[in-house]
């Protein structure tokens, strides 16, 4: 089934990407779909997309890395937002 990866900050500029277009199995796991990013993208968004203070949402909601995701679901990854 196809998602849409979208990355944000840092995350972006460390991965020298914006988003795509993903295909992960279907009732797949934001785990599982970081793991297949790593798979096809290479080691750098597997290490970077799995550290523990990357925060994840589909769809604009925070979601925790056992959500299973559907068909057409945005996926965006962010590091943790500060201000003041």
């Amino acid at each position: 089934m196809n998602i849409k990866i979208v990355l944000f900050a840092s995350l972006r500029e460390t991965l020298d990407s914006d988003g795509l277009a993903f295909e992960v199995a279907p009732a797949s796991t934001v785990a599982s779909a970081i793991g297949a990013l790593g798979a096809s993208c290479g080691d750098a968004w597997l290490q970077v997309l799995s550290e523990a203070n990357v925060l994840t949402a589909v769809n604009h909601t925070m979601v925790d890395d056992n959500h299973v995701l559907v068909e057409g679901d945005e996926l965006a990854f962010f590091p943790p937002v500060t201000g003041g």
